[in-house]
């Protein structure tokens, strides 16, 4: 399983009134780290899209350990946590400067057609990227 490492400067406009990062963010933080791990295995969403295809949150979990601040650095961790040729369950870690664990989470999505949002199987319309990701999770 490979783990890809973004790292992020925290801009002022990423933080609230506290000066911490806003919660949602991390999100964005995520998604960083996701199109990073996606281009690690050699491939960008935008060939997925030019094939009208986009690949669409279902589901997001985080949990908040350790506030980050403005004008501190984080590293976003990203790897393939689940996949079953039609669901890819991402997760990552973001760390402090300190290299503490402040944000954990995960993000389910499905492929879909853009026009309609109608659900495809990644293995058949991406079958690279299916390999890919089944050699992720044995660890090849």
């Amino acid at each position: 399983m490979s783990i890809v490492k973004t790292d992020i400067d925290v801009r002022y406009q990423e933080t609230d009134q506290m000066g911490v990062v806003y919660h949602a963010n991390y999100l964005v933080w995520f998604e960083i780290g996701r199109t990073k791990f996606i281009e690690y295995l050699g491939f960008n969403y935008a060939d997925m899209e030019k094939s009208n295809v986009v690949s669409p949150i279902v589901d997001a979990q985080v949990s908040f350990k350790k506030p980050i601040r403005y004008g501190e650095k984080a590293t976003v961790e990203t790897w393939l946590a689940e996949y079953d040729g039609i669901r890819s369950i991402y997760g990552y870690r973001i760390l402090n400067e300190e290299n503490d664990i402040a944000i954990t989470g995960t993000t389910k999505h499905v492929i879909v057609k853009k026009e309609n949002f109608r659900p495809l199987s990644l293995k058949r319309a991406f079958p690279d990227w299916h390999h890919a990701y089944k050699k992720e999770l044995v660890g090849e």
